[in-house]
């Protein structure tokens, strides 16, 4: 769910970018597509700000090693990656009510006038969510799977990504049949009659489920025998 989540950024995201105001200056407009570099500065940034505050505070909170454990780490991108849809949700429908007042509902070429900036906060939740998922997911198949088996260990993480693309295409054509018959179009053409919006929270309301789903499991997960500098092994079994 959480790979579904991020195949947003280079399909409804742009989608949503490429209606608004992006202008500079009087000749200049920021390409829609661009603002992914926002997701990646975010992530280059919250990796510095993770291992430099964040992990020896809550190692001094929590006593772990770590600060927080891997599935805890894990569990804290899936809660972000629901909230990015949240945020995405609430910006698309201000871009809505905007393109209604001034009459662009039929007119999906026309800019909405409503600045791009608006888009910053999911774009920044979601390289956020990544900090924690697919680092926390690195770390957990690297760790946990035996030796012999970590070349595939780190190979999964990134099939999850993969996956969740193919998920991705998957559902939104679920999602606009359903609407199709139910008399109006979620994801159709026009985006400003759209209602991607319902589409967002419905993506955070799976991400919820998801994440209810993944509390479970995590609870009943116990960490494998790591040895330590000095020799000594010790049990981790720690619940999330």
């Amino acid at each position: 769910m959480f790979a579904i989540v991020i195949a947003q950024l280079g399909t409804y995201f742009t989608k949503q970018g490429s209606t608004m105001n992006r202008s500079i200056t009087p000749t200049f407009q920021i390409p829609a597509a661009s603002f992914q570099v926002f997701t990646g500065l975010t992530i280059l940034a919250s990796v510095l700000l993770y291992e430099r505050a964040l992990v020896p505070l809550a190692r001094a909170l929590t006593g772990h090693p770590s600060g927080i454990t891997i599935l805890q780490r894990i569990g804290t991108g899936l809660v972000l990656s629901m909230l990015t849809m949240a945020v995405a949700a609430c910006v698309e429908g201000r871009r809505v009510r905007i393109a209604r007042e001034n009459g662009l509902l039929d007119d999906p070429k026309s800019v909405v006038p409503m600045a791009v900036w608006w888009l910053i906060p999911q774009y920044m939740l979601c390289g956020l969510s990544d900090v924690f998922t697919i680092v926390g997911l690195q770390e957990l198949f690297y760790e946990q799977m035996p030796v012999g088996m970590r070349s595939i260990g780190a190979a999964a993480y990134i099939t999850v990504t993969g996956v969740g693309s193919f998920l991705s295409s998957g559902l939104i054509s679920i999602v606009q049949g359903i609407s199709s018959r139910c008399g109006h179009e979620w994801l159709g053409d026009n985006i400003n009659r759209g209602n991607v919006e319902y589409f967002y929270w419905v993506l955070a309301a799976m991400s919820a489920v998801n994440f209810c789903g993944y509390v479970c499991v995590a609870k009943r997960f116990v960490y494998k025998r790591i040895g330590h500098d000095q020799g000594g092994h010790s049990s981790e079994k720690v619940s999330y």
